[in-house]
């Protein structure tokens, strides 16, 4: 899990054309300002038409938190090869539990790929590098950590949009402020959404009129289906580096490491529900046999 926050924070810095060594020269803002910044955080939130209850709820007792910046400074990770990260990040214990969650959730992969067009393999490979399938989703809260990275000065705009993103998802009934805890840099939710992402993409297929991405496997998976469908995926195609399919994982996490272990991962659990289909195939010819 701390890797895959390093990864995607990582990542950001990357999107945001901030070199690392420009980011640790910066000079940020003074703590004791936050409590004035909140203020004008509330006003403009209301300006942009979310309710005084969400406000209110979301922002209560919300802190600066100099750990986050200490996180945010502390980002080492670019280092590996694409074969040391695999090697760690998809042990065979990953590939036999996503096996298995692939057949378990067979009838819900397939009805997200019908209407998405992403296929299960790549939904497990994700599920099970951002979050181990939803056993480490982070339990900071959401909204201290990106209120907190919005008033430093390193990357305010990025994450002032993810704080009025967090509690426009309050706003309307999405989630809760308790429940929204997750890693260092805000993720949320057993793929890991930045706030503004999971306003814009997540969807509610379990039909409780709730997205709901930490606790609903059918939300988390179709909405991360529908985020690779929007940046590009093409139903059908592969995932090899230089693909359309590829481009989009890269649009997911920008790091083509990670991009990379996805596409692997996949393909194992692809290989491996083939294989346990053939299994099935074969045992149902020989068992009128053995009869």
């Amino acid at each position: 899990m701390r890797a895959m926050q390093r990864i995607f924070a990582a990542s950001l810095l990357a999107a945001s054309g901030v070199a690392s060594g420009q980011a640790l020269a910066a000079t940020c803002q003074d703590p004791a300002g936050f409590e004035k910044w909140l203020g004008d955080i509330r006003r403009e939130a209301a300006a942009q038409g979310i309710s005084q209850q969400a406000i209110n709820a979301g922002l209560a007792g919300v802190a600066y938190d100099q750990s986050v910046i200490r996180r945010d400074r502390g980002q080492r990770f670019f280092r590996q090869s694409f074969e040391q990260f695999a090697a760690k990040m998809v042990p065979p214990y990953r590939i036999q539990k996503g096996s298995s969650l692939l057949r378990q959730h067979a009838g819900l992969l397939a009805r997200i790929e019908e209407r998405f067009g992403v296929p299960g393999p790549i939904l497990v490979a994700i599920w099970g590098l951002e979050s181990d399938f939803g056993a480490a989703r982070g339990n900071l809260p959401v909204l201290r950590s990106v209120a907190t990275l919005a008033y430093d000065c390193r990357r305010s705009d990025l994450f002032r949009e993810q704080l009025f993103a967090a509690l426009k998802i309050i706003d309307r009934g999405d989630l809760t402020p308790g429940d929204m805890r997750g890693a260092w840099a805000g993720e949320i939710g057993q793929t890991q959404f930045m706030a503004a992402n999971y306003l814009k993409y997540a969807v509610d297929f379990d039909g409780d009129g709730r997205r709901d991405l930490i606790r609903s496997v059918p939300d988390v998976l179709a909405s991360t289906a529908n985020y690779l469908r929007a940046h590009g995926w093409q139903r059908g195609g592969g995932w090899d580096p230089g693909s359309p399919n590829y481009a989009a994982l890269r649009e997911w996490n920008k790091s083509a490491v990670y991009a990379q272990t996805i596409g692997y991962f996949a393909s194992r659990l692809a290989g491996s529900s083939s294989r346990a289909s053939d299994d099935r195939r074969v045992g149902a010819s020989a068992s009128p046999a053995a009869r």
